[in-house]
């Protein structure tokens, strides 16, 4: 059993307890497994990847609509958006094992802790969707994740930029004034929801953090300079705006300097 060549299989299974299950497996497994230099063949259709269910719909991100987590529905709404990141992130993370040869074992593990970790966040929300009377499907959901995996599949240094130190960082951002919302609500599942995303965000910065260090180790190789490099794939690939307020506390547990900071508070 090889470790990239696994990541790929259970990247393209589509059923999503089967993938989460895989994944936690896989990882369990993974410190004992070799690793090839070759990468694996990718499937002739590339609509095979990633592994998917027929539900949830996947819409423009502009066209998901957005529900006051006030309602019992709108919060159910709420926990799927963040359920059907956590499941995307599960694929980012095996796309970035079976994808990009020549790195180190430990960028490999690295990222195979993110997919266990990400699949443990991705069963949590699952389960508290199930425990009041929905499930993941149940609404419609965005693919903005993967577009970025897609646009950056060639460059293994475009793809810890752009995915877990841009948007998967926005996570940082985005999840206190979700939690805030949801501890004003007040309601036993808003708040055990909270729970549920103070574990998200704990784990996340640990995520954003390997990003960073691989991001760096990449520029590093390569003779740039990761603070002025990043600007430049911004542009290039066109990566969202990043909007305040930041969360400064928590991207700087995550690795991001001081200058990078002020960078973003200047775009």
């Amino acid at each position: 059993m090889e470790l990239r060549h696994s990541a790929l299989q259970v990247l393209r299974l589509a059923d999503p307890e089967q993938k989460a299950a895989a994944a936690l497996d896989l990882y369990a497994q993974a410190a004992t497994l070799s690793i090839a230099e070759q990468t694996p063949t990718a499937p002739p259709d590339a609509r095979a990847l990633p592994g998917r269910p027929e539900r949830p719909a996947l819409l423009r991100h502009s066209d998901v609509a957005r529900r006051s987590p006030a309602t019992a529905e709108g919060r159910a709404v709420l926990i799927h958006a963040i359920a059907h990141i956590e499941f995307n992130a599960i694929n980012l993370a095996l796309d970035a094992v079976w994808r990009f040869a020549g790195m180190p074992r430990e960028y490999y593990l690295d990222w195979m802790l993110v997919a266990a970790e990400e699949a443990r966040h991705f069963r949590l929300l699952r389960d508290h969707l199930r425990s009041h009377g929905h499930d993941y499907g149940d609404f419609p959901a965005h693919q903005g994740l993967w577009t970025m995996c897609e646009k950056t599949s060639h460059d293994v240094l475009a793809r810890m930029a752009l995915v877990p130190r841009t948007l998967e960082a926005r996570g940082l951002d985005a999840t206190p004034q979700i939690q805030a919302k949801l501890r004003q609500v007040g309601t036993p599942d808003a708040l055990a929801a909270v729970d549920i995303l103070d574990i998200i965000l704990r784990d996340e910065v640990g995520h954003v953090a390997i990003g960073n260090h691989w991001y760096r180790w990449l520029c590093n190789r390569a003779g740039l300079d990761p603070e002025s490099h990043y600007g430049t794939l911004v542009k290039q690939y066109e990566a969202p705006r990043l909007k305040p307020p930041f969360n400064e506390a928590a991207r700087r547990r995550a690795g991001f300097t001081d200058a990078e900071l002020q960078w973003l508070q200047q775009v």
